[in-house]
């Protein structure tokens, strides 16, 4: 049996996190106007819990990526599988995370994608080189640490 998930993430600019991330992976932005339609005609959000973003309407403070192979509740537009969801909090990231993405690019792509991720907004926070292999490892632009191998 397998499970559908989502990863949580804290975000000061949970859109912004949002087309960071599904630039990065490949993921594809959900599309939640139709359950945001919905949620609005039962009065249970207001237009001020809502955003034009990419076009359409959007929650204001949560989006998710999903992976733009797996299935999609046709609706509410959320993905029924690999997903990341980021949600507005009002704290700034305080210390290291305990968990991380490793992305896995393979040795002879890892500065190419490295170069490409900086482009769409990482940085560069150290490169290791350990028993076990080497790394880079970045920060996405609200300072979430991930590792490109």
């Amino acid at each position: 049996m397998t499970l559908d998930w989502k990863l949580v993430v804290d975000a000061a600019d949970p859109h912004a996190q949002a087309d960071f991330w599904s630039g990065a992976l490949g993921y594809v932005i959900e599309d939640n106007a139709a359950l945001i339609g919905q949620l609005l005609g039962f009065g249970a959000l207001t237009e001020a819990d809502t955003v034009e973003r990419w076009g359409r309407r959007a929650f204001r403070d949560l989006v998710a990526v999903r992976h733009p192979d797996d299935p999609v509740a046709p609706d509410s537009g959320t993905g029924l599988g690999r997903r990341i969801l980021f949600q507005r909090v009002p704290e700034p990231k305080s210390g290291k995370n305990r968990l991380h993405l490793d992305l896995h690019v393979g040795g002879e792509r890892r500065d190419a994608e490295v170069r490409r991720l900086t482009g769409l907004g990482a940085r560069v926070l150290h490169e290791v080189t350990a028993q076990g292999g080497s790394w880079v490892t970045l920060a996405d632009p609200e300072g979430n640490e991930f590792d490109v191998q």
